[in-house]
């Protein structure tokens, strides 16, 4: 699956990453797993906090985490880039496939699987340095392109979330002096300019004002099906909104998965039923 179907083309990594690449114009097969949990248990400690997942995370969609407070939706989605691997007391068993892949293999390397697999967080994450540079540092990280092209690639990402008229006088600004919503929009900049084939949401939104809100839920949509968006969500009307498949997680189990309108118009479960109702509890 190439990561340009249907976008502009981005620069291509040099070094060897240890995970296999892929070109070609051709688009996503939808019926295709991205990713892949089997017999996945994830624990901190002693404590299990999600046991014998079993899903396939459809390529080229927008899949939605949902579940109540403490149920593991951020646990597996911080598992899918190996976020939770510097975590005291982590522990996984069982397997995550990228393409077909374990993330844990040997052969993986830590910084690639990052860029192939991005993460976009609860609140925005700027770093401590001018806008331009925030777009460009894993461009610059990974090596992906030369100086003179790093400025065009700003621009381009910019555009992308539609940031570019509000800051194009503004590169060498601090980004702390956006607005918080404009400063998700340039993190989710800086995590499309180094090319990602997936892109993980840690409820992007939840600290947004309703017009940054919905501005985001576009660009999701956007993305797709260039990019698999796995996203997690507090808001049952967001999955509703952006989101193909949903994922219900609920006491430390994967209690349901499918298409999104099926999930909230006619579950399989009861305990599905009861929570996007809103008479769980």
């Amino acid at each position: 699956m190439s990561i340009e179907a249907g976008r502009e083309k981005r620069p291509a990594a040099v070094p060897d990453t240890g995970i296999a690449a892929t070109t070609g114009p051709q688009l996503p097969d939808p019926g295709e797993a991205s990713l892949r949990a089997t017999d996945l248990t994830l624990s901190f400690g002693q404590r299990s906090i999600l046991t014998g997942v079993n899903v396939e995370i459809r390529r080229g969609a927008v899949t939605a985490l949902i579940g109540p407070t403490g149920s593991g939706k951020t646990t597996l989605l911080r598992t899918f880039n190996r976020m939770n691997d510097k975590v005291a007391g982590y522990r996984h068993s069982g397997d995550v496939l990228l393409d077909g892949q374990s993330i844990w293999h040997p052969g993986v390397e830590l910084m690639a699987l990052r860029r192939k697999v991005g993460m976009l967080f609860q609140r925005p994450n700027p770093f401590p340095m001018s806008i331009m540079d925030n777009v460009v540092a894993g461009v610059k990280a990974h090596r992906m392109a030369g100086r003179s092209e790093l400025k065009s690639i700003a621009r381009d990402r910019l555009s992308e979330v539609g940031l570019w008229d509000a800051v194009s006088e503004r590169l060498k600004d601090s980004p702390f002096r956006l607005s918080g919503g404009q400063q998700q929009l340039l993190c989710l900049a800086r995590a499309l300019a180094v090319g990602p084939e997936v892109l993980l949401l840690d409820e992007p939104t939840s600290s947004l004002d309703p017009i940054a809100t919905e501005s985001i839920e576009s660009l999701i949509r956007a993305l797709v099906p260039a990019i698999t968006v796995v996203i997690v969500t507090h808001n049952l009307a967001q999955a509703r909104r952006v989101a193909d498949r949903t994922i219900f997680l609920n006491d430390g189990r994967l209690v349901e998965h499918g298409e999104t309108s099926q999930m909230f118009e006619d579950p399989a479960e009861e305990e599905t039923a009861r929570y996007v109702s809103g008479r769980f509890g």
